[in-house]
């Protein structure tokens, strides 16, 4: 045995391993309910605290508007004030565009700009977060409830799927909140939302086409060969008048956006140029008559603040499907992009913004917007990037934007009769091209071919089949690979870092040796009904390879089983190591544990008392005591 007693470092003692603290199996529930819906421990700030102070904490949970409200002052209003007017200037513009992008009437973008962020502004976390609608989620309404209805020729039957849908998208969120379900956006990777992202702004460039070429005619496909093709055999329809006006307010947006890029402190250039291309657009249209000579205009607008729509919902078996399916997509989306939006501006400030709190305050401003003639909001990334920049402080942001929003909607709406469908266009393709992150993609390419994969599937799937499919393919993907990475899970071959008592992947690390008749594995993942065939089946082929390349006269003689990267083990795993020790026994092998973890070291012990399996010297604390001690006992076993 001089090959062995070259191994390793000479160990003094050799460690019992200690079974975890005994615990109910109801205190074993309530540690996992708590992990896994309450992992932010949200109910630690009421302990110890006086009845008053846990009723003050209570309101300010529900409402966070009671955390900075009662020390708000008049210099933070200036701030305020200054960033809301900002975004407000933005939203105007915007809210409009993607009213259109939605099929909706423009007036519904405005008070989804109007009514959401001052429920938002109560209920919200995030200082940042400006509420409003925003692209993606209007386009995959707008297509996906036009499959069912004609806006054209049915327009208030689809102004009811969509309070519907809002509504139904507001409950789901609120539910997620609610129910401490957040964990369920999750499977969103990036991987998935940058595909998902870039694929999406595409499509809606595309669909700008009909407005900045002039096309009556327009497929209501959503892919981007029908609507390439709708483009190309629509020639006759296209209308110079109109291009000539696209492409120079098109030029000037993405100049507007470069600057601002290239110098952050000038970002208010990028904000103006929506707005300041309504206005001058629609000055152009009504000095030169431009409605009279191909340019579309989107007509007379009526003055007014939200009307109720909660006699709009339309709960009919023919539709709630639709409506539903339509609730779930675009609350999914919304969410992601208002939650994303606020923990990053909160991580660049500093603070906390709580997660199921976010989710309860998006879905219950959608919730009411529904009944107040408006469609599903969120926090916008490039907006919450303008009204951080702006310098806001609070929440009040919001409340300043809804009330210029509101100004507007009383007095300044006559004077968007003449803004041009081909601006309105272009504020959309300048506004969604920040969202094609091709560095992001590129970054996941270097770092991980298969999340790559994800990416580009859900690029192509949303291009070339649809928004909502191309989102489910990718998140397929991304689901298929947990559920592969679970049934398959890492086996390595562990060896002796010659002169230390360390053991590391034989794969990994060249100078790391093979310990003469010991395999030594380490399982990294849980232990359970999906994958003890496949463990079982390649343990087993391990043993067989290295009892032909072993050699004739040491030979294998002992299994050791590393299971420090097991958290869990379910009863088809104990029954997978029951099995394991028959195995190993059938090739003249001994099988150890190497320092099973709190639940599995508890399961086992339950097992041996049931199964009788475990042996002498059976377990062991450490790989390094493991081999010393088995080495001792097997050379005076020999001598």
């Amino acid at each position: 045995m001089e090959g062995q007693m070259e191994i390793g470092v000479v160990v003094e003692a050799v460690h019992k391993v200690e079974p975890p603290p005994l615990q109910t199996t109801l205190d074993k529930l309530k540690v996992r309910l708590k992990e896994t819906f309450f992992p932010d421990d949200p109910f630690r700030r009421f302990k110890g605290q006086p009845s008053k102070r846990k009723w003050l904490l209570t309101f300010q949970y529900l409402f966070p508007v009671l955390v900075w409200a009662p020390n708000y002052s008049l210099s933070l209003f200036k701030s305020d004030l200054i960033a809301g007017l900002t975004i407000a200037s933005l939203a105007i513009p915007q809210g409009i565009s993607y009213a259109k992008l939605a099929n909706l009437p423009p007036i519904i973008g405005l008070y989804t700009s109007f009514v959401p962020p001052l429920v938002y502004a109560v209920l919200g976390s995030s200082r940042d977060l400006a509420v409003g609608p925003v692209s993606i989620a209007s386009l995959i309404m707008g297509s996906m409830l036009r499959q069912v209805v004609n806006p054209n020729t049915d327009p208030y039957l689809f102004l009811q799927l969509a309070f519907t849908a809002t509504f139904f998208a507001g409950l789901f969120q609120a539910s997620l909140g609610i129910l401490r379900l957040g964990f369920i956006i999750d499977f969103l990777s990036k991987a998935t939302l940058v595909g998902f992202m870039a694929g999406a702004a595409i499509i809606v460039s595309l669909q700008q086409l009909r407005n900045l070429l002039g096309i009556v005619h327009f497929t209501k496909k959503m892919g981007v060969v029908p609507v390439t093709s709708s483009v190309f055999h629509n020639t006759n329809e296209w209308s110079w008048q109109t291009v000539v006006m696209g492409i120079c307010f098109l030029a000037f947006l993405l100049l507007a956006r470069h600057v601002s890029m290239r110098r952050p402190k000038l970002f208010w250039v990028s904000v103006g140029a929506p707005l300041a291309s309504v206005i001058i657009s629609t000055l152009v249209v009504f000095l030169f008559k431009a409605q009279n000579h191909g340019i579309s205009i989107i007509g007379k607008l009526k003055c007014g603040l939200n009307r109720p729509s909660w006699d709009k919902l339309l709960f009919d078996s023919t539709f709630l499907g639709t409506t539903m399916k339509t609730g779930l997509v675009t609350g999914i989306i919304s969410l992601t992009e208002g939650i994303a939006s606020g923990r990053t501006f909160a991580s660049l400030r500093g603070y906390q913004v709580d997660g199921n709190k976010e989710m309860m305050a998006i879905g219950l401003m959608n919730i009411v917007g529904s009944c107040t003639s408006c469609y599903v909001s969120t926090g916008a990334f490039s907006r919450s990037a303008v009204n951080h920049n702006a310098g806001c402080k609070t929440a009040m942001s919001n409340v300043v934007m809804a009330m210029t929003v509101m100004v507007t909607l009383l007095f300044l709406m006559p004077l968007f009769a003449y803004t041009p469908n081909v601006v309105l266009g272009a504020i959309i393709i300048a506004a969604v091209i920040g969202l094609i992150d091709v560095p992001a993609a590129l970054h996941i390419w270097k770092l991980d071919k298969v999340d790559f994969l994800v990416c580009l599937s859900s690029f192509l799937g949303v291009i070339f089949i649809s928004v909502q499919e191309g989102l489910a393919i990718a998140v397929a993907l991304s689901i298929f690979r947990i559920l592969l990475q679970t049934t398959r899970p890492k086996v390595i071959a562990l060896g002796n870092i010659m002169g230390t008592n360390i053991y590391r992947d034989l794969h990994q690390y060249k100078e790391a040796k093979k310990v003469p008749g010991f395999l030594i594995l380490a399982i990294e993942a849980p232990i359970n009904f999906s994958n003890t065939t496949y463990l079982k089946e390649r343990i087993t082929r391990w043993i067989e390879e290295e009892n032909t390349m072993e050699d004739k006269e040491t030979g294998l003689k002992f299994l050791i089983l590393d299971l420090s990267a097991v958290p869990t083990v379910d009863t088809s795993g104990i029954s997978f190591l029951i099995d394991l020790k028959k195995t190993t026994e059938k090739y003249g092998l001994q099988l150890i544990f190497v320092n099973p973890m709190g639940e599995v070291m508890e399961k086992l012990q339950r097992a041996n008392k049931i199964d009788n399996f475990l042996g002498v010297d059976s377990l062991f604390l450490t790989i390094g005591e493991a081999v010393f001690s088995l080495s001792s006992s097997f050379t005076k076993g020999t001598a």
